[in-house]
């Protein structure tokens, strides 16, 4: 195959549809210049070729990568697909043209340009992830547990076991703000969800009072002689700090409001 061809793929923006255009690649024997979302093509004088979501052809490529390369490229490649990477599609579509040509060995070849981008693209998706894992913020509305994220890589599926598990018998809603999608929980029962608007609630004064009190232990805690600004922002980047509540220039609690009202 040509490195890349003058031809641009538009596919519907899944990864069944990412997959299909993996079919397309081997089907004509070429490499598009580029592959987005109609949303997101940009202006070009390449022809554009819209590539059709067929399941039947996802499936087949599916079943292809798994058993002539391995369970792990496919896994490399699922995170490629939640991943932030500027060119992810094209990126998918040239690992797998590589595997089908090399086998299992290629995901440990990792000086392949290619393959070095793919894990460095998987390794930043799950340190997000795993970073969230304590950033993540959660306010009461009525028993309804709500956080809100912007993270840079689409990090609901990774970051939805965890508190699925820790979390199974609350009601809980998980905002990603910067991919309008939400992961939205009940007991026995979760989905990841678009959505495309979203305000939250404004704070009861239970909410309120149980923020006032995170913020006054979070600095009690504080040793003031250690503070060290640089370290701390190494830790807990500055990017999160804006839904992080011990964050907020929240006032501190006022005499005579220490006691919590009944919920």
């Amino acid at each position: 195959m040509p490195d890349r061809s003058n031809i641009v793929y538009v596919y519907d923006g899944s990864f069944e549809g990412v997959l299909c255009c993996v079919f397309a690649c081997f089907e004509r024997r070429e490499m598009p210049s580029g592959i987005f979302t109609q949303s997101e093509l940009p202006p070009t004088l390449f022809p554009q070729e819209v590539i059709p979501t067929e399941l039947q052809k996802f499936e087949r490529v599916k079943k292809g990568i798994i058993t002539k390369i391995s369970i792990e490229a496919y896994e490399l490649i699922v995170d490629i697909y939640f991943s932030c990477y500027p060119e992810k599609e094209w990126l998918i579509c040239d690992f797998a043209r590589l595997g089908f040509q090399m086998g299992r060995k290629i995901t440990s070849c990792i000086t392949l340009d290619t393959v070095d981008a793919m894990l460095g693209a998987a390794k930043h998706l799950h340190n997000e992830s795993h970073l969230l894992k304590g950033f993540v913020r959660f306010s009461d509305y009525d028993g309804v547990m709500v956080a809100v994220i912007e993270p840079k890589n689409f990090v609901l599926p990774t970051l939805s076991p965890h508190f699925c598990d820790r979390y199974a018998g609350e009601t809980f809603m998980i905002y990603d703000k910067t991919h309008s999608a939400a992961l939205v929980h009940r007991p026995g029962e979760w989905r990841i969800i678009p959505i495309t608007e979203f305000t939250e609630p404004e704070a009861g004064e239970y909410e309120q009072k149980i923020r006032s009190l995170w913020k006054l232990f979070y600095d009690t805690i504080a040793i003031k002689e250690r503070d060290n600004p640089r370290c701390r922002m190494g830790h807990m980047p500055k990017r999160y700090w804006s839904h992080m509540t011990e964050m907020q220039n929240e006032n501190l609690l006022r005499p005579g409001m220490q006691s919590l009202p009944p919920r």
